[in-house]
């Protein structure tokens, strides 16, 4: 990842991923194809990755009841990582993410041994504390490694029927950029909107990282549930 996620690469991504020409298919279905799939950079799992969202989800449910969006929002937050599935490599689909186009901060794993191989080290413009951006710019602004946070924000964006609030357009774009919301830093590019959504993807984050048990939810006796709030905020076929 850290040798390859360029500028030009995420770019490039971005305009081949976000021509929605793929497949169309329904959430559920999409959740389903998770079923086949392991996230390599995932130390504390080994189990597909589906389990892994009906465990967030079912998390949130039992601290925020009256939340259903949250609800659905945990179901839904990896579902970017159906990339891998349909043949991008994983390391341009999980793992944590970073602003390309400026210096790499110290809180990203492995900061100072893996991005000696990067071409983006040996551009100048890339490599000040702002790079290509302005002070405060807004992270809407920021161009970020290529994964499936931003791809599934993007099929959302473009789901015609989708309502989900804002919020959860910004935890599922920004969850895996842990260098900001855990390391702390690149607040030098953040907006006013920016600091007022944090805590809301701080709070998702409790539920994310920490449900990954060997407990597997009976999902069979969820869908139902679910299938009720993929109706209501995302309901029919989605491009992808």
């Amino acid at each position: 990842m850290h040798s390859n996620q360029t500028l030009e690469f995420a770019r490039d991504r971005l305009r081949h991923w976000t021509r929605f020409d793929k497949l169309k298919m329904t959430i559920m279905d999409a959740l389903e194809k998770l079923n086949c799939l392991v996230d390599e950079s995932d130390p504390d799992n080994d189990l597909p990755n589906i389990i892994h969202g009906f465990q967030t989800a079912e998390r949130i449910r039992e601290a925020h009841p009256d939340l259903d969006w949250f609800h659905l929002t945990g179901l839904i937050h990896d579902l970017g990582k159906l990339m891998a599935v349909y043949g991008e490599p994983q390391w341009a689909v999980v793992g944590d993410t970073f602003p390309l186009g400026c210096k790499v901060a110290k809180s990203v794993v492995y900061a100072e041994q893996t991005f000696m191989d990067n071409p983006d080290t040996m551009n100048p413009d890339y490599n000040s504390e702002y790079g290509i951006y302005e002070p405060n710019c807004g992270l809407k602004q920021v161009a970020m490694s290529w994964g499936h946070d931003e791809y599934m924000y993007q099929v959302l964006k473009n789901h015609p029927d989708c309502s989900l609030p804002e919020q959860a357009y910004y935890i599922i774009r920004f969850h895996s950029f842990y260098p900001w919301h855990t390391g702390g830093d690149y607040y030098h590019l953040c907006s006013k909107h920016d600091l007022h959504m944090l805590p809301w993807i701080r709070e998702f984050n409790k539920f994310d990282l920490y449900s990954k048990t060997p407990e597997i939810p009976d999902i069979p006796k969820l869908i139902p549930y679910y299938q009720s709030l993929i109706d209501k905020y995302i309901p029919g076929l989605v491009s992808w």
